[in-house]
């Protein structure tokens, strides 16, 4: 499938993402919006894709945002195109799938963007990303749901009350940014995880996925069950001889 917005590639069992409007900070306009969440759920379904990344072209932004200037021309519109009833949940399918997504966030993540960036799974920066979660700024909400899992309530409350910039270096000191690198080195840390979830058995990888998913909002002993209930299910471990298979092959060796 060919896309006007956005760049897809598979290497490796790792699918790349990559916003693709530099020539407006990668905003995204409402076919932005839907390439994404198509190009989420073709790897999604793709059981050779073990891991997502996403980024951004250009060195200034991963994403600004949504594209307000469209928002804008379709406000004056006497008769507006119709809402697109999928563009409220591409977040919420993003956190969801079944996939680890990992953000190279090679600038700036502002708006939407940020909102983006919140439902990753795992983030890496560099020297010029930033985040700005700008919601009540323009008299809206998002990011209620997605912040506070990544940095706790009384950071996401800073952050989503005032609306400020969140350099690189304070992203990664709170858990915004799982790693900070030189911008040099940010896709090849990216993948660098990548490859690292690729080479572990995806039913586990995503089983514990969905079990973590899960276990937000449940009491402890919750997690607990729910782990043992999968292990008899779903997640029943791999055979022996098949399992440690490596293991057994370099006889024990480290």
């Amino acid at each position: 499938m060919s896309y006007e917005h956005l760049l897809l590639d598979v290497r490796e069992r790792v699918g790349i993402i990559e916003l693709n409007r530099p020539e407006v900070l990668n905003a995204m306009n409402r076919k932005l919006f839907s390439e994404i969440d198509e190009a989420v759920a073709q790897l999604d379904d793709d059981d050779g894709v073990h891991a997502v990344i996403f980024t951004g072209a250009g060195e200034r932004a991963f994403s600004a945002g949504a594209d307000i200037h469209e928002m804008a021309e379709h406000a004056r519109m006497d008769t507006p195109p119709p809402p697109d009833p999928r563009r409220s949940e591409y977040s919420w399918r993003i956190a969801a799938s079944r996939k680890p997504t990992i953000g190279a966030l090679n600038g700036l993540a502002f708006g939407g963007g940020a909102v983006l960036a919140s439902s990753f799974d795992i983030r890496v920066g560099c020297e010029r990303t930033r985040f700005r979660f700008l919601a009540v700024q323009y008299g809206r909400v998002n990011s209620t749901w997605s912040l506070p899992q990544q940095v706790g309530w009384p950071m996401a409350k800073e952050l989503l009350f005032t609306a400020r910039v969140v350099e690189a270096e304070e992203a990664h000191r709170i858990g915004l940014l799982n790693h900070l690198v030189p911008s040099e080195r940010l896709m090849d840390k990216a993948m660098e995880l990548a490859r690292l979830i690729a080479d572990n058995d995806p039913r586990m990888v995503q089983g514990v996925k969905d079990l973590l998913l899960r276990n937000i909002g449940e009491g402890w002993r919750s997690h607990y069950q729910n782990e043992m209930d999968d292990q008899a299910g779903k997640l029943a471990p791999t055979p022996v001889l098949e399992g440690f298979k490596p293991f057994l092959d370099r006889k024990g060796r480290s």
